[in-house]
């Protein structure tokens, strides 16, 4: 009897076994599939990434049934940056505890990464928002504001960066600190998912997902063509704009005239005033004069109509510069942070000259934002152009070195561009374009514009090479298309930054301009340099196109802003 006990048990013993090895051959052929199901996943998404490896580092943590999901791997790719962002706003708290009071122009810079870096979790939030609340194919269909926040991310961070002085040795030391042990991960984690989102329906269709891939649309018109998200009394109020005696049709919600005859006396009051959860659009009526003060519109300020009497009338005026010690970003007269901001018939300048250096006379980085018939004069550095979708319509622009700068997508259109006459050691360059990645979204675009010298550079036109502009980072973009430009421009039309050509990276184009400064026979020879290119070509550079601006498209924010605009080309 024992012994059939025992013989019972071995035999116990062997099916259990045996169950037990099923169990684990088949969890480890699960576990295998599930690995091999992630990796093609990863190879997918990761396909159009220049860090291939750090891609797949990155979204290796996406697991089991999330591996078949490209969602899920765009949140943690959006995840990863935003991580990286919060780590390096941390840092800059700390870096600010522990050499704020070193001196003024550390303190500066630190503070202005502070402000930036928390511009770029907002942007990185509207990103997680977007994804966390919408199917995959809303999140294709949103690609152009996907886009756009992310590369105002890689901008708020290089900003950062280019707030410190190299010269100064203990600036020098912050910033490689800095950009080692926070920021360098921001930038390539920022342009990693930028890289994904770019090549997003290619990966759908990869991913063999039954969607509809057409050019995505941004957000729904309503039935009258404006966006949802204005209301009736919006609409109303921007129609009126674009007609005859405009400013007779606008009821303001403030005035601010210096004689006492509004409720303020100075146009920084008058934004201060902006209700907290104000609907519609917020405007504000600027009397003649001159207006000597410093002025930010703060991000949740959205939708402020300034307006003035002219720009010769209205006037906002300063005069910090970098020759003074005040960094870059801090040296401008007006800044607008906000979202859909409109200024029209207004002056904005910074006085401090040429010897003053870097002198920003308008800086504006508030997305969707349009500003009609104004003057934004000054003379290096006079329009800061920082992050995000902005036209400019109807204005007049001068300055010096890299007058129209930063890393955002921009059209100047139907304006007149003034060339100054610098420093005697100095040349012009009208453009300075930031664009660090390759699929960033952002770059400077002049349609129908008067290129011309000032009257003072007139006589000594030939003597100061005056160029359209310098690349500032690698993949530095900049079009000039249906414009007319004046003999004084030197023939080569476009010049190095500082020694570094990045002449195989960049993109320089142009496209039907006239007038004897536009001949290309002597162009520069860089492969970035495209010369004169196809009206196929030169359409995505467009408004319609390049700012997402199209009624094509349902993301007709120009005409929504009821400014006038062109969103095709000008000329025949």
């Amino acid at each position: 009897m024992s012994g059939k006990i025992i013989i019972s048990a071995v035999s116990l013993i062997l099916v259990v076994g045996v169950a037990i090895g099923v169990v684990v051959s088949v969890n480890k052929k699960g576990e295998e599939s599930s690995i091999q199901s992630n990796q093609k996943s990863l190879d997918i998404i990761c396909q159009n990434t220049d860090d291939k490896q750090l891609c797949h580092n990155t979204l290796s943590s996406v697991k089991g049934l999330d591996t078949t999901d490209p969602k899920a791997y765009i949140a943690t790719a959006v995840k990863a940056t935003m991580d990286s962002v919060i780590k390096a706003f941390n840092m800059s708290d700390r870096l600010t505890t522990e050499h704020g009071d070193t001196d003024n122009s550390t303190k500066m810079a630190l503070d202005d990464c502070k402000d930036l870096l928390q511009y770029a979790i907002q942007s990185l939030q509207l990103s997680t928002d977007m994804v966390q609340n919408n199917n995959i194919q809303a999140v294709h269909d949103q690609t152009a504001d996907f886009k756009n926040w992310l590369s105002a991310v890689i901008s708020y961070q290089q900003a950062c960066m280019e707030g410190f002085d190299d010269g100064k040795e203990g600036e020098k030391k912050i910033k490689d600190q800095f950009q080692t042990e926070s920021l360098d991960q921001v930038q390539k984690l920022t342009a990693i998912t930028l890289d994904i989102v770019s090549g997003l329906s290619h990966i759908l269709e990869k991913f063999g997902l039954k969607l509809n891939l057409k050019p995505a649309s941004r957000r729904l018109l309503s039935k009258d063509g404006y966006p949802t998200w204005f209301s009736a009394s919006d609409r109303k109020l921007l129609a009126q704009l674009g007609r005859k005696g405009w400013r007779a049709n606008i009821t303001p919600n403030v005035v601010v005239a210096q004689d006492g005859s509004g409720q303020f006396k100075t146009i920084a009051e008058a934004i201060a005033s902006y209700p907290n959860n104000f609907q519609g659009r917020y405007n504000i009526y600027v009397k003649a004069g001159v207006y000597d003060e410093y002025i930010t519109v703060p991000k949740n300020a959205v939708n402020i109509l300034l307006y003035g009497d002219g720009p010769g009338k209205t006037v906002v005026t300063g005069h910090k510069n970098f020759r003074d010690g005040v960094k870059t970003m801090q040296t401008a007269t007006f800044a607008n942070t906000a979202q859909g901001f409109i200024a029209k018939a207004m002056t904005f300048e910074n006085t401090a000259g040429a010897d003053g250096h870097q002198a920003v006379a308008f800086r504006n980085q508030g997305d969707m934002s349009a500003i009609i018939g104004c003057h934004i004069l000054g003379y290096q550095d006079t329009l800061y152009a920082q992050t995000n979708r902005q036209f400019y319509r109807n204005c007049v622009i001068s300055g010096t070195i890299d007058f129209i700068f930063g890393t955002s997508p921009t059209v100047i259109q139907h304006s007149v561009i003034i060339v100054r006459k610098p420093l005697d050691n100095q040349l012009n360059t009208i453009t300075a374009d930031g664009t660090s990645a390759k699929n960033m979204n952002t770059g400077i675009v002049i349609q129908d514009c008067e290129i011309v010298p000032e009257a003072e550079l007139f006589p000594v036109r030939f003597q100061i090479k005056s160029y359209l502009g310098r690349p500032w980072k690698q993949y530095s973009r900049t079009v000039v298309m249906e414009s007319t430009i004046g003999d004084f421009l030197h023939p080569e039309g476009w010049c190095p930054w500082a020694g570094e050509y990045f002449e195989d990276t960049l993109y320089y184009a142009e496209y039907n301009n006239a007038g004897p400064g536009a001949a290309v026979e002597g162009r520069i020879k860089w492969k970035g340099y495209h010369g004169l290119i196809s009206r196929e070509e030169a359409a995505q550079f467009t408004p319609g196109q390049f700012l997402q601006a199209g009624v094509g498209s349902g993301t007709d924010w120009l005409k929504a802003l009821h400014v006038p605009h062109a969103l095709d080309f000008v000329k025949p």
